[in-house]
């Protein structure tokens, strides 16, 4: 049987692999073996966390938008009850928004529902 090279590749395969651990702590910046899975496992956490920062954004709008509209004497669940029974579509992000920079406008929206 013919002998088969592949240097080429696995040196660039090897060199990629570091590349992405590059920053890493002791032997897993270097070592072939240890970095791929720091690599593997930095991927699977980097993707978990993506999903989980959606999250951790609605769980932040939803304190914000509290925290406002207890002044008003109500809670957010019964803030949110009373905007879907009046039929106003605005979504949390918005709201939250409102919250922080336009506090009128949504002091007239919680008149409104009143």
């Amino acid at each position: 049987m013919p002998r088969v090279k592949r240097g080429k590749n696995h040196l660039k395969k090897r060199k990629k692999l570091l590349k992405q651990a590059k920053g890493y702590k002791w032997g897993r910046k270097k070592l072939p073996k240890l970095a791929k899975v720091a690599v593997t496992k930095a991927g699977a956490h980097a993707y978990n966390d993506r999903k989980k920062k959606k999250s951790d954004k609605r769980a932040l709008w939803q304190i914000k938008i509290n925290a406002f509209v207890r002044e008003y004497n109500l809670s957010y669940s019964q803030f949110i009850n009373k905007l879907k029974k009046n039929k106003i579509e605005i979504d949390r992000k918005i709201l939250a928004d409102l919250a922080v920079n336009n506090k009128k406008i949504l002091k007239k929206i919680i008149e409104e529902i009143k």
